[in-house]
């Protein structure tokens, strides 16, 4: 994890010396990390926008303790219309479990989707995006690698409760690990700018599987505005139901045009 928190503080350096040389971006970076619930709101066009970060978590199955590392968990966004952005993201995975050699590696299938700016927020009236993917098998990693089309979507929504404070929640489903089974997911995300800079958040969030047991799980962090278009994260969570033990997460928002804008 040093590492990690080394290469972390060595991107965020470089892009912050990269954003004072740049053009201003339009606005305040809106990003879907560090948590769950996916924002409602799209990348403006012309800007490419990267949120990239890792995670470790760890939970116990029978006699087995499992320890998973996310060395990559990259998301790429790309604002082409005005309320409709592309989206790309792999991540590199390794799993380890106790009392086994065998250690599974390698990256997850790759996800490609786009999200759709529906409404804007009009008082009561939330704002609304859709958002959808697809996780492409032949992507994958042989240790990761599914032989069918992973698939989901989602509803986002946000509301301004002050000028310091939002919520924000997701309704959705997805299909994945070659299994017919669907499994309803949830979030619901509370956030506060603490200053002008510092932002935290706490989140639950799940998933109902049609023939499984329910899911549950509760996180929270903080975010640190660097510029307006460069922001750290920082997260701790575990579940509420049986499953996941702790999960560590640190990460890097990044947004850049993709060609000089105009003054």
């Amino acid at each position: 994890m040093n590492r990690i928190a080394g290469m972390l503080l060595l991107c965020a350096t470089s892009v912050s010396v990269f954003s004072q040389e740049s053009e201003p971006a339009p606005g305040t970076l809106i990003t879907d990390r560090p948590d769950a619930t996916e924002s409602p709101s799209t990348v403006p066009v012309g800007y490419i926008q990267v949120e990239t970060g890792a995670f470790f978590e760890r939970f116990e199955e029978g006699n087995f303790k499992n320890e998973n590392y996310t060395f990559n968990t990259t998301l790429v966004r790309l604002g082409i219309l005005e309320n409709l952005e592309f989206r790309l993201g792999w991540d590199f995975v390794e799993q380890k479990t106790s009392g086994q050699n065998n250690v599974l590696s390698g990256f997850s299938p790759l996800l490609f989707g786009t999200k759709v700016g529906i409404a804007e927020e009009n008082g009561c009236f939330p704002e609304i995006g859709l958002i959808g993917h697809l996780f492409l098998p032949v992507t994958a990693a042989r240790d990761y690698k599914p032989e069918t089309t992973g698939i989901d979507f989602r509803f986002a929504f946000a509301h301004t409760l002050s000028e310091r404070s939002s919520l924000s929640y997701n309704i959705g489903a997805q299909w994945g690990d070659d299994s017919p089974e669907a499994a309803y997911i949830y979030t619901l995300a509370y956030g506060l700018g603490l200053t002008e800079k510092l932002g935290a958040y706490a989140e639950l969030y799940g998933d109902f599987p049609e023939n499984h047991s329910a899911n549950h799980y509760w996180d929270a962090g903080l975010t640190y505005l660097i510029s307006d278009s460069v922001q750290l994260d920082a997260t701790i969570g575990t579940s509420i139901t049986e499953g996941q033990d702790i999960l560590l997460s640190g990460g890097l928002s990044f947004r850049i045009p993709t060609k000089r804008q105009k003054e």
